[in-house]
């Protein structure tokens, strides 16, 4: 790990100061709106109230879309030429790709611990176990989504293309049941988007697999193996394409 390399690259990600608002503000925006002002947040479910149920659905999509424009960006940077300019210096390609998952882990960390504030100060309510697990899925599972702001990138070749990934996360947030619980059909759709392991994964320490719908039934209980399938399989895929598309661009070069 090279600590200057990365005081660099957070430094440079602090200077973004739209895509700062974006990434750490928005999602405790949308909890204060969603969850803290609600009357229902004070509803039990699990090992928690609703409140937190809603805080780790906007920490999780706060971290997607944190990961998804570092991953993106890494891939740009190389694609642009970054890539052959490291190559001039003693710094290895391994500690290049270690900066990158760290700051990728740091940056997913900044709305993660903002939500968690302002979920202690209105009412989000759990025992220490579900806050810590709960947390630490949403951080460390985050980091996968890293992978689909790469496959953007280097699928398209341009800094637009890590924009686009980032607006898609946002149609993937609905469809993965993020934002809205759904029901019926379009809830056995979602168990199949790229959004859904990550989150009932990130839920399950509150819920314990227990599901609810938009107007609070019960819809019975998930499998933990459910989410954990769904996630391997995405970042399995997610893996697999970036691996393609990098040997395409060389290809190319």
């Amino acid at each position: 790990m090279n600590a200057t390399y990365l005081g660099l690259e957070l430094r440079r990600f602090a200077r973004d100061r739209a895509n700062l608002f974006f990434v750490v503000v928005l999602p405790a925006f949308l909890f204060v709106i969603f969850g803290a002002t609600q009357e229902y947040t004070d509803a039990r479910i699990g090992n928690g109230n609703v409140g937190l149920y809603i805080l780790v659905s906007m920490a999780a999509y706060g971290a997607v879309t944190a990961t998804v424009g570092v991953g993106g960006m890494a891939a740009v940077e190389r694609l642009q030429g970054w890539g052959r300019q490291l190559g001039l210096t003693p710094l290895p390609d391994r500690t290049f790709v270690t900066v990158k998952a760290a700051l990728a882990v740091l940056v997913a960390l900044l709305p993660v611990t903002l939500i968690a504030v302002v979920g202690l100060v209105t009412g989000a309510e759990g025992t220490v176990t579900a806050w810590a697990l709960s947390m630490l899925a949403v951080a460390v599972g985050s980091t996968v989504f890293a992978l689909f702001g790469l496959c953007a990138a280097l699928a398209f070749r341009t800094e637009a293309a890590v924009s686009a990934a980032s607006g898609m996360v946002v149609i993937l947030a609905f469809l993965g049941n993020i934002f809205v619980p759904l029901s019926g059909v379009l809830l056995t759709i979602a168990k199949f988007t790229p959004l859904y392991g990550y989150v009932a994964l990130a839920r399950y320490p509150v819920t314990e697999g227990r599901l609810i719908s938009n107007d609070g039934r019960d819809l019975g209980t998930e499998a933990l193996w459910v989410p954990l399938l769904n996630i391997g399989v995405w970042a399995l895929l997610l893996g697999v394409v970036a691996t393609l598309l990098v040997r395409r661009g060389r290809s190319r070069q």
